[in-house]
């Protein structure tokens, strides 16, 4: 789910870690959200409703009354127009205040008045948060629908380490794209998307992998996650982060991808975005191969197993072929060898970089004959235009088509 122009209401309670919800607030303002942010009087020791005012062009509500507000009473006019109410960092105190139902002040007074989902965002000592009142407090608001971002271990500002960080912007973006698709088309579905390479060890040091960056499978998991999905992805070794809001199963060799993939046989929908090598040594060697005086090295590669001609459960299943000749010969084999819904063709020796490249240019071929040559666009955009279809799919077959 977009978060363009939804409406999030932004609190900041009383922490050190207030100084970063300025850049979630920058992050949502970026993202074309509108932004109305709530201090608390412990917030504003931290950190000025100046920044947040210069950050969102909007007031910056302080106080219960302010008569100069275009707001007029906040809270109410607040809690019936957020679409999400994110509190970030969320204290100790302030997630006791809402526990317990208490409208002391203003972020507290919208928290008791929207029906708005509410996002938290925890930041304290570790064992502030470990306490059991604090864990008591946060099973209520859990057990209510409120949705927990973090925390997450390290280094506290007391110097102690352990679990109390707040979570990153990206996690706490990630979280309410999240919430705020939790009513979208493929909510109370299953999604498995795999992604990256897969590496074949020779030895202990080396191994044997391809190009793929994995920025496509990541794109479709998150598309999938914003439009309600639980989602799963099985991912080979990329550099890139986690996606927040979706359970992620690292692995490393065609094996252990196929075997976590059949393992969630029973899933919605299987969309196969990874590149799984084809081969692998025949023979691992135990030791570092080292370089003798043969002037070359023999090495024999077995198959590996096919993942999606392997796999049985999924309600759909969609994959890709990177095609470097007769791309769409060899697509619609693929098509019809692996009983596919669809398969997303990408012609890998064309003028335009496709591996580690933010943009692709595919031809999707489904299992009814139907061919559709889409234009050059962002992966972030082609993921929608592949659940589009996943969608269609699961609908025909939920009619028996």
């Amino acid at each position: 789910m977009s978060l363009r122009d939804k409406h999030i209401v932004l609190g900041v309670s009383g922490s050190i870690a207030a100084y970063k919800a300025a850049d979630v607030a920058s992050k949502l303002v970026q993202a074309g959200a509108q932004v109305s942010v709530i201090l608390t009087s412990a917030a504003q020791q931290f950190i000025t409703p100046l920044t947040f005012r210069g950050l969102t062009h909007r007031p910056v509500v302080t106080d219960w009354f302010d008569a100069g507000s275009e707001l007029s009473i906040q809270h109410v006019t607040l809690a019936e127009t957020a679409d999400v109410l994110l509190i970030s960092p969320a204290t100790a105190d302030i997630m006791a205040k809402l526990a317990a139902g208490m409208a002391d002040d203003p972020l507290t007074g919208t928290a008791l008045a929207t029906q708005a989902p509410l996002v938290l965002a925890p930041a304290m000592d570790a064992h502030m948060f470990e306490h059991p009142a604090t864990q008591a407090n946060v099973r209520t608001l859990t057990e209510r629908g409120s949705l927990l971002v973090g925390p997450e271990p390290g280094r506290l500002a007391s110097g102690l380490v352990g679990l109390g960080r707040l979570a990153s912007t990206e996690a706490i973006l990630a979280a309410l794209s999240a919430v705020l698709g939790r009513k979208g088309d493929l909510a109370g579905r299953t999604v498995v998307v795999s992604a990256g390479p897969t590496e074949e060890p020779l030895d202990p040091v080396r191994v044997i992998t391809n190009r793929s960056s994995g920025k496509m499978g990541y794109a479709i998991a998150e598309a999938a996650r914003d439009r309600g999905a639980r989602v799963v992805l099985v991912t080979g070794p990329t550099a890139l982060p986690r996606p927040g809001g979706v359970d992620v199963r690292p692995v490393h060799t065609t094996a252990e991808m196929l075997a976590a993939v059949q393992a969630l046989g029973g899933a919605d929908a299987l969309i196969m975005a990874a590149a799984p090598g084809d081969f692998r040594a025949e023979t691992v060697a135990a030791d570092k191969i080292k370089k003798g005086p043969e002037a070359a090295l023999t090495i024999t590669l077995v198959k590996n197993p096919d993942i999606l001609a392997s796999v049985s459960g999924f309600k759909v299943k969609a994959g890709f072929a990177a095609e470097s000749r007769d791309l769409l010969e060899n697509a619609r084999a693929k098509l019809a060898a692996k009983g596919l819904d669809f398969i997303v063709a990408n012609d890998i020796a064309g003028d335009e970089p496709v591996f580690g490249s933010d943009l692709n240019k595919v031809t999707v071929l489904d299992a009814a004959g139907g061919v559709d040559d889409l234009p050059r666009m962002p992966k972030a955009e082609l993921a929608g235009r592949i659940l589009d279809r996943v969608v269609a799919a699961l609908v025909r077959k939920g009619r028996g088509a």
